[in-house]
């Protein structure tokens, strides 16, 4: 029996903080977690979350931008919210899942103003780090 629990992580276009919180989730706690992303919206892949994430040694390459009308079916127990505006907008999940508030920073919006590609990047790097520091804290974070 499978006694890992199901996860979602939910973003306004799931193409890059969920998808980065699902990648290290796969990465750092497949023995307890069963990780998903979805977004309220589906923006397709970040090349530059896809980027910084191998940096890191986690390939999200075959993940895919997902709506989360396609998780309905699954039987969530937590789902965490990654950015403000899912957490506003975040559909109710039927069954028992708990919905978890953990906001970071939007790396795609933080990069328009940088100057060069190696600047834009360190917002996806900054950010990449803090979602594994997360991750890592989990399930027990959840379940406190």
């Amino acid at each position: 029996m499978d006694n890992k629990l199901k996860i979602l992580f939910l973003c306004t276009g799931n193409s890059c903080r969920s998808q980065m919180a699902e990648g290290w989730a796969r990465a750092l706690k497949s023995d307890c977690i069963e990780a998903y992303s979805a977004g309220i919206e589906t923006h397709g892949m970040n090349p530059l979350a896809v980027r910084v994430m191998a940096e890191a040694g986690v390939d999200i390459s075959c993940q895919r931008s997902k709506h989360v009308d396609e998780l309905k079916d699954v039987a969530l127990d937590y789902v965490v919210t990654v950015c403000d505006n899912a957490a506003a907008s975040c559909p109710l999940f039927p069954g028992k899942a708990k919905v978890v508030r953990h906001s970071f920073d939007d790396p795609p919006r933080l990069a328009k103003s940088a100057a060069t590609e190696e600047e834009a990047l360190t917002h996806y790097r900054r950010v990449r780090d803090e979602i594994r520091a997360f991750v890592e804290t989990l399930p027990e974070r959840l379940r406190s």
